[in-house]
């Protein structure tokens, strides 16, 4: 390699680094990450194409990304057929990186589908490196190619440097998205406080009751009805609430 192309890498790799960073200091979807990383390795690491698995939390199931369209629909077979690197690498996420030849050994026993589609796009190689900060797996990178020799260890360091960023970038996103929602179920949960507190006082004024008498009628009110307490309150304070709640008493 000459100094000129060993210069270029050198500022490919500040740029895929940067890049993978971007979602720490702005807001970048986990998806987006992702396409940035697989874009990047096949770039980088000379490989003929690149895939990944996300695995979304709370059982919202996963997301695939990928370089190219054709092994974006691989691994989505691979997803839905519940088999292929990405999948073993997600279900053995302390195991180092593998790479596996697709087209000897026990490849096609092993994914019995995943490998004649891989075989079918060309791709005699693939690894596997699982996305993971410290005891946390996130998904998995798959790095797919058709030439003789495999990766070596300075790319495969490479590749675990990338997959590493991401990762934290992806988790990174994660507990922002986390913290965010229960933001807004905390404001919620306050705001619905805050009216329930004002209707009482209303009610409790135009009907001549206590503040607890007043909290009373409206829970009754809104299981007769089957609405939410927070509802009932926006009704009465609103006047639109039915007239055996807001009429006075007598």
């Amino acid at each position: 390699m000459t100094a000129m192309s060993e210069w270029q890498r050198e500022k490919r790799l500040a740029s895929a680094l940067g890049d993978l960073a971007a979602p720490l200091v702005r807001d970048v979807s986990a998806t987006d990450v992702l396409h940035t990383l697989t874009e990047h390795c096949v770039d980088l690491l000379d490989v003929s194409a690149s895939g990944a698995l996300l695995d979304v939390p709370h059982g919202r199931g996963a997301e695939v990304v990928a370089s190219d369209e054709h092994t974006r629909a691989l691994e989505l077979f691979g997803l839905e057929w519940d088999e292929g690197p990405c999948m073993d690498c997600c279900r053995s996420p302390l195991t180092h990186i593998s790479e596996t030849r697709l087209d000897a050994g026990d490849a096609c026993p092993r994914w019995p589908r995943f490998t004649p589609r891989a075989l079918l796009l060309g791709f005699t190689s693939v690894a596997t490196v699982p996305l993971r900060y410290q005891d946390t797996v996130v998904g998995a990178l798959s790095l797919l190619h058709d030439r003789q020799r495999p990766l070596d260890e300075g790319e495969l360091r490479l590749a675990r440097a990338l997959a590493d960023s991401a990762a934290v970038c992806v988790i990174q996103q994660q507990v922002v998205h986390e913290q965010m929602t229960q933001i807004a179920r905390l404001q919620d949960s306050l705001d619905s406080r805050i009216v329930i507190e004002q209707a009482k006082g209303y009610l409790s004024n135009s009907r001549g009751c206590t503040a607890d008498q007043a909290y009373m009628r409206m829970r009754t009110y809104a299981r007769n009805r089957q609405l939410k307490l927070s509802d009932v309150a926006h009704q009465v304070l609103n006047g639109q609430a039915g007239a055996t709640l807001l009429a006075p008493e007598r």
